[in-house]
């Protein structure tokens, strides 16, 4: 089992084709009209379940981060350290994600981010989104 690679489901596949595009998508519910990331199938505020897919704009904020020195699970370990991190994006919802293209010295809560992807595996056609500066 990889643990880098998202196992698409037919409800989260369109999720995750729109991020081998190059675009984050997020809900957001017809119902009270707010936006939710993760992706669900019923608003987690109304439970409505008149929920759209909505292409964020890819503009965030730092709100919280973890520099991660440490990690045994395969293929993280080898990636360490990198730096999870809460961001909250410009529609409103907050989400996991990791950062780069910094340094842990630079980062400040608030600091403007933007969503990259970077490819899961070589050739798989699998992007996950990460944010940089910007």
């Amino acid at each position: 089992m990889r643990y880098d690679v998202p196992e698409a489901d037919d409800f989260s596949s369109t999720y995750w084709e729109a991020a081998a595009d190059g675009r984050l998508l997020l809900r957001r519910c017809l119902g009270c009209g707010r936006a939710h990331h993760y992706p669900r199938e019923t608003c987690p505020r109304c439970w409505s379940e008149d929920v759209v897919w909505e292409e964020a704009s890819g503009h965030a904020t730092l709100y919280t981060w973890s520099v991660v020195h440490r990690n045994d699970l395969p293929p993280f370990g080898a990636r360490v350290p990198y730096t999870a991190a809460v961001v909250e994006l410009a529609e409103g919802p907050r989400m996991m994600t990791e950062l780069v293209g910094c340094t842990e010295g630079e980062l400040r809560v608030g600091m403007p981010l933007r969503a990259d992807f970077r490819s899961a595996a070589a050739g798989d056609g699998v992007a996950v989104p990460v944010f940089r500066p910007g």
